[in-house]
């Protein structure tokens, strides 16, 4: 098999037209194409007339053998890679070892338990929010009727943050044994559309993400796994031994449990800052990490089609645009666009009494109204929460709860039109476009529940945008404030092995542990963590 990447064709191309360009590309009689399928489908939208698919392919041809003699040295032809998933180990049949523990059933935790049970090792899953449906409902009430239940949120809960977004699946990590690919797979198992498997930039949407975190969930049970739900992990028990090394022995869970445990993944989200206190208090080591503080930027999804499609805007192949910006102000600051949502909605994602915080949500469709992404500005530890590895928690905390009351105190998110915030004035009225935030927004002056460098470097950032996406930085376009929880503001530190740094049997993991950002980096550490913790368990 060859992989044959960078083939661009027209947008309005048939299959014929395809297998005819990879029998030209190769130099091969078209009788020699044996068969031709997608690995990967992108558009190449440079020049709007003439917008291209760009696909990589995998190909099998009558003499292989020739072919890459032939295109030796070429990047774009070179035998397909094998990117099946391999077990590193496996528990005996009937094991009745020790258990391992998930704490935390995102994207990272869903992942890592998901392999554990497919290694016979029986995890329990510890989740302090409710499963899916149940999470769902307590989601809209705050969405509907500005009642937040702080252990049942867009950040609390089976299935992640990642539920509530648009559910994008790529990722620039490095992947060289194509565990993105094995999270892909067991994605549409559970029900993903298996087009995830060959886009080039691939997403799920809520609502899809929701029946497919339950056939997942199924999936493990099935194969011994125990979830959890309702169930907080409120201590640590640490052990230290002779030669000071210290070692987790067990869990104090908010039922009044002990569990007694010497393998637990933490993959708590980056939203679990009661745990974060508990692990810092229990002496585990961590350290403060950068994040963004920003808004929401909401635009009609039907001027971003045009900005980036121009006449090809509409095409259904194309489907909604998106964009990607990026801008280094004077004041030093990165401005950028995070977690951009086409055709989606602004969501209330606070976890925490008295505060408000944004984010994205798309569905599969993405057939909204309005585009919204987050426009964000780097923070540091050095330059703005330096002392205390927990300083940027209360960094976030202090602009959320300046948000609430800026939004009338009731949940909505305090919003302003561009223009006015270009200019320095409240806003007192809406124009072309209506915002989508429930339950609704408060309009006022969003430097309010801001830092002054933000304010800054956004007002610098926003008039370079609209030169790069035009309409970007029309007067009538709605911000909403804030957009705090971009990433974990920590990092538990871990080794080589993927255990903390000092505490023995403890495996941090994914985006609350400060080692990825979004579903798919999030999933693919789940894997690495859990395959370490089972070699320690069952050794190859």
């Amino acid at each position: 098999m060859l992989r044959l990447t960078d083939l661009a064709l027209p947008l309005d191309h048939t299959a014929a037209d395809l297998d005819a360009a990879v029998a030209q590309r190769l130099a091969i009689p078209p009788a020699d194409l044996q068969r031709v399928s997608v690995f990967r489908r992108g558009n190449d939208a440079r020049r709007k007339n003439a917008i291209k698919l760009v696909y990589a392919l995998d190909v099998s041809v009558r003499d292989e053998a020739e072919v890459l003699a032939r295109f030796a040295g070429d990047p774009h032809v070179r035998p397909a890679p094998d990117t099946s998933y391999r077990f590193v180990t496996r528990a005996p049949d009937g094991y009745d070892g020790p258990r391992p523990v998930v704490i935390g059933a995102g994207p990272c935790g869903l992942l890592a338990a998901l392999v554990l049970a497919q290694m016979g090792l029986k995890p329990i899953i510890i989740e302090r929010g409710k499963a899916v449906r149940e999470r769902t409902r307590d989601t809209w009430g705050l969405w509907r009727r500005s009642e937040l239940n702080p252990e049942s949120n867009v950040q609390y809960g089976e299935g992640g943050a990642g539920t509530f977004s648009d559910g994008k699946l790529y990722s620039r990590i490095k992947d060289p044994r194509h565990l993105g690919r094995k999270v892909l797979t067991e994605f549409v198992k559970a029900g993903a559309p298996e087009d995830i498997l060959t886009e080039a930039h691939p997403h799920i949407g809520t609502f899809r993400l929701v029946t497919m975190v339950m056939s997942m969930r199924e999936t493990i049970e099935q194969l011994g796994g125990e979830y959890r739900f309702d169930t907080r992990v409120d201590d640590l028990a640490i052990r230290e031994d002779e030669d000071g090394t210290r070692r987790l022995t067990g869990l104090h869970l908010s039922n009044g449990e002990f569990l007694p445990t010497e393998h637990v993944i933490m993959a708590v989200g980056h939203s679990a800052r009661d745990t974060f206190h508990v692990l810092h208090d229990r002496g585990v080591f961590i350290e403060a990490k950068p994040f963004a503080i920003g808004v929401r930027i909401e635009h009609p999804q039907s001027w971003i089609d045009k900005a980036r499609f121009g006449p090809c805007a509409g095409n259904p192949i194309l489907g909604a645009a998106s964009y990607a910006t990026s801008y280094k102000a004077k004041n030093g600051r990165t401005v950028y666009s995070f977690c951009m949502c086409p055709g989606g909605r602004v969501v209330a994602a606070a976890s925490e009494e008295g505060g408000v915080v944004t984010n994205g949500m798309s569905q599969y469709s993405r057939a909204e109204f309005n585009a919204n992404s987050g426009l964000v500005v780097d923070i540091t530890p050095e330059r703005d929460f330096p002392g205390h590895p927990l300083a940027g928690i209360e960094l976030q905390r202090r602009f959320e709860k300046l948000a609430f009351v800026a939004g009338g105190s009731n949940y909505r998110a305090p919003g302003q039109k561009l223009g006015d915030f270009l200019a320095g004035r409240a806003s007192t009225e809406l124009g072309e476009v209506v915002p989508s935030y429930q339950p609704g927004v408060h309009l006022t002056d969003l430097s309010a529940c801001l830092p002054d460098y933000v304010v800054e470097a956004i007002r610098e950032a926003l008039p370079v945008f609209g030169r790069q996406v035009p309409g970007y930085d029309h007067p009538d376009v709605v911000m909403t404030g804030v957009e705090t929880r971009t990433s974990s503001p920590l990092r538990i530190t871990r080794g080589r092995d993927f255990q903390s740094l000092n505490t023995r049997g403890l495996y941090p993991a994914g985006e609350g542990a400060g080692y990825a950002g979004g579903i798919l980096s999030a999933a693919v550490d789940g894997i690495r963590v859990a395959e370490a913790l089972a070699l320690d368990l069952v050794p190859a």
